[in-house]
């Protein structure tokens, strides 16, 4: 008998029929489903208690599932991720289940993105209930999730408008040839207006030719080059290095991160990033801060930027700002805005009705004060025990971060780590080059679940030994 998958990765046989339940209103509400009409619609993540089918079952108890799903994956998907094996089925909260009911703690929040967890209530019921009205319609109509999803995000920024994507490199790739487009606008007479960019090392700002060009790692952008030209990299943090790139006239824009997180959890410091708006303003480029993983309060900050009390001209969000649905956006000034026109750029499916909706549930949950100050504590908490539990390891050469993005640097590859971490019920990332354990749970983690992690950690350090090479 083949089966049906709901809500939480529960199988259920075929024999289930909602109908059975219809006559008796309380049973059917009870279990999540509620008549629309004459039809029972399931509306949340419920159990649903019925039992699997036996095949389903026998390869559950064999754990022979989830490995015919990792070798049908290997014959079926382009190789392009090194994934862990690890197949995850369901997940609450802070917590990750695989296909045969074994539980992990998640610290990794599909890479900064589940700022709320898995399957937030407010955030489940604004998905279902726009589901229900309107999923998409493209941008050649208004729509009033965008509209609202807007004024939340200019009201709580330096910026004054928006421009929608569906991700990170896609908001980068808008704002590199928003830069461009404002070197020709405010430089009309010019022969060959400034079109070229500074980034940073140890900068991340996509996968795709513009935002590849930004991005430092050479193993990214070898096997595709030539990629975007006019592109050049100075060390993070390098002020003097800086002065001699950022160019009136060559120079369209600067990228970068107040807090790098792919390239290894490195904080700016504010006089770099002082320096940083007081050169670009000289030479009439565009300062962007990409805030794609640092942003939307992951510093204990709404934005990452604003302890430095230094704003930019463009910045760059994504991850977690529509709690796991994909979503991008750049937030930029009236006087860039002021440069694009119809049709100097567009997305089909960027700022729909469906993804708008979610992102409004996670902007009033994470922009209000207590929620924000809530992290910055757990964030202090938790790097506080991390320094209790690992700082005296040979291995630890640093734990560095804000709020909750941390790193823990090693002076070896920090895989049998994450591997370690992964048998004991942890879920962890790297970052840098592999040799930092990258943390970023999402935003709702308790103390006791900080702490449950920060144990895992220390015991799984000792998978180190004998790993020094």
């Amino acid at each position: 008998m083949s089966s049906l998958q709901m809500t939480s990765g529960v199988a259920v046989s075929q024999a289930f029929n909602p109908r059975r339940l219809a006559l008796n209103p309380e049973r059917l509400r009870s279990r999540g489903i509620r008549l629309q009409g004459r039809k029972a619609a399931i509306v949340s993540c419920v159990n649903v208690d019925v039992k699997p089918s036996p095949e389903i079952a026998a390869k559950k108890m064999e754990g022979n599932l989830s490995k015919e799903i990792m070798e049908a994956e290997a014959k079926l998907i382009v190789g392009t991720y090194a994934r862990a094996p690890l197949v995850l089925a369901s997940g609450k909260g802070c917590k990750l289940y695989d296909l045969e009911g074994r539980e992990y703690l998640d610290l990794t929040s599909g890479i900064a993105v589940n700022a709320l967890g898995h399957c937030d209530s407010d955030w489940l019921k604004a998905v279902i209930e726009q589901a229900n009205l309107l999923t998409h319609v493209s941008n050649v109509y208004y729509s009033v999730p965008q509209v609202e999803l807007a004024k939340r995000l200019v009201a709580s920024s330096f910026a004054d408008r928006v421009f929608f994507s569906n991700s990170g490199t896609e908001a980068n790739e808008a704002a590199i040839k928003f830069a461009r487009k404002f070197q020709r606008h405010s430089n009309p007479d010019a022969k060959e207006p400034a079109t070229e960019f500074v980034s940073f090392s140890h900068s991340f700002h996509g996968r795709t030719m513009g935002a590849l060009a930004l991005t430092s790692k050479e193993q990214y952008r070898t096997p595709f080059e030539p990629v975007m030209p006019g592109v050049s990299f100075v060390e993070f943090g390098d002020i003097e290095a800086s002065k001699k790139l950022i160019q009136r006239g060559k120079t369209a824009a600067v990228f970068v991160e107040p807090v790098q997180g792919e390239g290894g959890i490195y904080s700016a410091r504010k006089e770099f990033l002082q320096f940083l708006r007081d050169a670009c303003d000289e030479a009439g480029a565009l300062l962007v801060f990409d805030e794609v993983q640092c942003g939307l309060g992951r510093t204990g900050q709404l934005w990452a930027h604003e302890p430095y009390g230094i704003f930019p001209d463009l910045m760059t969000l994504a991850k977690p700002l529509a709690g796991g649905l994909p979503i991008g956006a750049v937030l930029l000034t009236e006087r860039v805005a002021s440069a694009i026109n119809y049709g100097d750029h567009g997305s089909t499916f960027a700022g729909g009705p469906l993804v708008c909706s979610a992102a409004i549930s996670v902007m009033d949950k994470i922009s209000k004060p207590g929620f924000l100050s809530s992290v910055s504590e757990k964030g202090q908490y938790f790097k506080n025990l991390l320094t209790q539990k690992l700082g005296s390891n040979s291995h630890v050469k640093e734990i560095r971060g804000l709020g909750l993005i941390i790193g823990i640097e090693l002076d070896v590859s920090a895989s049998p780590v994450v591997d370690a971490c992964r048998n004991s019920g942890l879920l962890v990332l790297t970052a840098g080059k592999g040799n930092v354990v990258r943390l970023v749970p999402p935003l709702v983690i308790t103390q006791e679940e900080l702490s449950q992690a920060a144990e895992i950690l220390a015991n799984a350090l000792l998978a180190l030994d004998g790993s020094d090479s």
